[in-house]
């Protein structure tokens, strides 16, 4: 029975960063200034990868990542760590969003989730407790 409600609050925790993922490329969307006459990263392609982690005896079991509508969602993930594969993020795109969910060891377990664009750490979100959730946005 306290598995359910465990399975259940993961469900949910995924679905709300699923939901923070989109949201945050519908506020990029929405937040045009024209800077760079076409938005996003002007001039070449980018190489992006998401990784996870989490504190010893925690697990991690689902991840969403993408830029601007183009997002993947995996899961039955399990471990402490995690990493996405390399992808391409065309020029002109304009934000790239990761996260991802999973179950603490205890109250004060965590889960880190960064975003590397070009090799270099660009972004850095945390989460903690028993239910973990962590996600990152980086806008070019």
């Amino acid at each position: 029975m306290k598995k359910t409600g465990l399975n259940s609050r993961l469900k949910k925790a995924f679905i709300a960063m699923v939901a923070t993922v989109l949201l945050g490329f519908i506020a990029s969307c929405s937040n045009d200034d024209d800077d760079n006459n076409g938005g996003g990263s002007s001039g070449s392609s980018h190489k992006v990868v998401f990784k996870a982690q989490a504190s010893p005896g925690s697990n991690i079991a689902n991840a969403a990542y993408g830029y601007d509508a183009n997002n993947t969602q995996v899961t039955g993930l399990s471990g402490t760590s995690w990493t996405s594969p390399e992808i391409t993020v065309p020029a002109g795109a304009v934000i790239v969003n990761g996260g991802v969910v999973g179950t603490g060891a205890n109250a004060s377990s965590t889960l880190k989730v960064q975003i590397y664009i070009d090799g270099e750490l660009k972004k850095e979100a945390t989460g903690s407790g028993t239910t973990l959730s962590a996600t990152a946005s980086y806008s070019f």
